[in-house]
């Protein structure tokens, strides 16, 4: 096998903050961590781990996010709440107003021009966020996914994982994870509902018909129903953060798959069905 599947669960310990859209002055998160969202973080905790110093050469990241790449690929991130000794996932697609009411939350601030007393014209700002604990009744909340790893991968990344920040607002303390638990996969299944086969050059997802896409999808040849938007973030060219990159349309998490079908898991964790 050339890839190995995990099963982690994170613990929330901070709010989360998973960037999505922003609509008047409100900053939506989106209620599930992307794979982009696990390989920047790998990516950046990995490179000041290894750096001699203060990690402010912006080619190491580079360097690493590019290793990151080849050797580790992710699912998304679901919201799970324990139930004995097992961890179910609550999918935000099921009833999509129970779960803001039970897992999200905002906060609102604004910056003040002091001569004025009064709040700075256009930075009064909300940020939505996935809260630590259930609104409702305070149990605590809880992050599911799997992690795939390259047979002779050299990249130290489950002692990462225990100093693993994500998403925004990470200056005020937000994103902050616990690792509850990484448990190898032997029998192929993720969250019930796919299988794995990481045999390939890349790791391969297979889904029935009915069953929901878990990650975004390119839509190009995919036989699905459901929402579709566009994929586009900073990409690292020169410098950090440089360049708007566009990866094409995809179905967004949730979507029902048509037909079986099977996917390759690549850069980001963008599923891409195979030929």
């Amino acid at each position: 096998m050339s890839w190995q599947a995990y099963e982690v669960i994170f613990r929330l310990r901070t709010p989360l903050h998973v960037g999505w859209r922003k609509v008047s002055n409100l900053q939506m998160t989106r209620h599930y961590l992307t794979g982009r969202n696990v390989w920047g973080a790998l990516t950046m905790r990995l490179t000041r781990d290894m750096a001699a110093g203060p990690a402010i050469d912006s080619g190491a990241y580079q360097q690493i996010g590019d290793q990151v790449h080849e050797q580790i690929a992710s699912t998304c991130f679901y919201v799970a709440l324990q139930e004995g000794d097992r961890y179910a996932v609550v999918w935000p697609w099921e009833d999509e107003s129970a779960f803001r009411r039970r897992f999200l939350s905002s906060y609102a601030s604004a910056a003040l021009t002091y001569p004025q007393q009064a709040a700075d014209e256009g930075l009064l700002h909300e940020v939505e966020f996935i809260t630590p604990t259930t609104r409702d009744d305070g149990k605590p909340v809880f992050l599911k996914g799997y992690l795939f790893e390259q047979k002779g991968c050299n990249l130290a990344w489950r002692p990462t994982l225990e100093r693993l920040q994500i998403g925004g607002e990470r200056s005020y303390g937000w994103g902050d994870l616990a690792v509850i638990g990484v448990t190898p996969v032997n029998d192929g299944r993720l969250f019930g509902c796919a299988t794995f086969d990481g045999s390939g050059a890349r790791p391969v997802i297979h889904v029935q018909p009915g069953e929901r896409l878990l990650a975004h999808t390119l839509a190009d040849g995919a036989a699905a129903s459901g929402a579709v938007e566009p994929l586009v973030g900073r990409e690292w060219r020169l410098y950090a953060g440089q360049e708007v990159a566009y990866s094409g349309v995809a179905f967004a998490p949730g979507a029902v798959v048509e037909r079986e079908q099977s996917f390759t898991v690549e850069r980001h964790g963008i599923w891409v069905r195979q030929r």
